[in-house]
């Protein structure tokens, strides 16, 4: 929801500063700053000020969080069909709640294993120390960091791990558009997804590179999409047993997967 879009509906709601602050539980001065006609700040401005719990407190005053509010995604009864929600659904969703919103559809991510997210995280940690050692200019980020895909209300993901070149994406709230290299480690819950629609949407989105960490198969599928939006794709499969080369830099960092299969309990 953009600043815009909540002065508005301030206006049509009638909320008072005080109100604001009370509901949202940020400073009124800021409220002010943000609402007050002499003060009213800027969309970069106010992604600067507000950390990101307090912009999705703030959105929750102006969206109708009752328990009607996508009930169809936390399984109590239809409301929407699925396929029609959108991001005002998914930022009235419970903060306890995790899901991915795909073209309309809200899926239900469920708390990961400790052996996924002891993955995920070995695997960023290498990608961070690579960037680090070289001065590059790209950032490594893990889920439950947002990623607005496609750029519209249907569709924000939570890649496992991922990685964006392009600092001017980082909103502060989530990260606009499509990362360079997105990581999945697959579940047996997730698994369809991120072979099938997941790989879809990346590479109509534009990612460059999509690695899919199979832990069962002791495998990684490593999509190669380029900057042609996957015209000229390449498909490459690793065991994990050795090193995998990471295409954006030209091969020459490599995730040591047998190292961290070592660091790993009950893989």
């Amino acid at each position: 929801m953009t600043i815009t879009e909540m002065r508005e509906l301030k206006e049509q709601k009638g909320y008072t500063l005080e109100e604001i602050a009370e509901k949202s539980g940020i400073d009124i001065e800021l409220a002010a700053k943000i609402f007050y006609k002499k003060e009213q700040i800027g969309q970069k401005e106010f992604y600067d000020l507000l950390t990101y719990r307090e912009i999705r407190e703030l959105e929750k005053v102006f969206v109708k969080a009752d328990k009607n509010k996508a009930a169809e995604a936390l399984g109590a009864y239809q409301v929407k069909k699925q396929g029609e929600y959108t991001l005002e659904d998914y930022y009235a969703l419970p903060d306890d709640q995790r899901y991915e919103l795909i073209d309309g559809v809200l899926y239900d991510m469920a708390a990961p294993a400790v052996t996924h997210q002891e993955i995920a995280f070995e695997i960023a940690v290498a990608l961070r120390k690579y960037i680090k050692d070289k001065g590059g200019k790209c950032k490594v980020f893990m889920s439950p960091v947002d990623v607005q895909l496609d750029k519209d209300d249907k569709t924000m993901v939570q890649p496992d791990v991922f990685l964006v070149c392009d600092q001017s994406k980082n909103t502060g709230r989530c990260i606009y558009g499509a990362p360079d290299m997105v990581i999945e480690v697959t579940s047996p819950s997730t698994r369809k997804r991120d072979f099938g629609k997941k790989l879809e949407k990346y590479v109509d989105a534009g990612v460059r590179e999509y690695w899919i960490v199979d832990v069962k198969n002791q495998k990684v599928i490593v999509y190669d999409l380029g900057e042609d939006f996957g015209e000229n794709m390449d498909l490459m499969i690793y065991g994990m047993d050795g090193e995998v080369p990471v295409g954006i830099y030209d091969g020459e960092c490599k995730i040591d997967f047998a190292e961290i299969v070592n660091s790993v309990v009950n893989i």
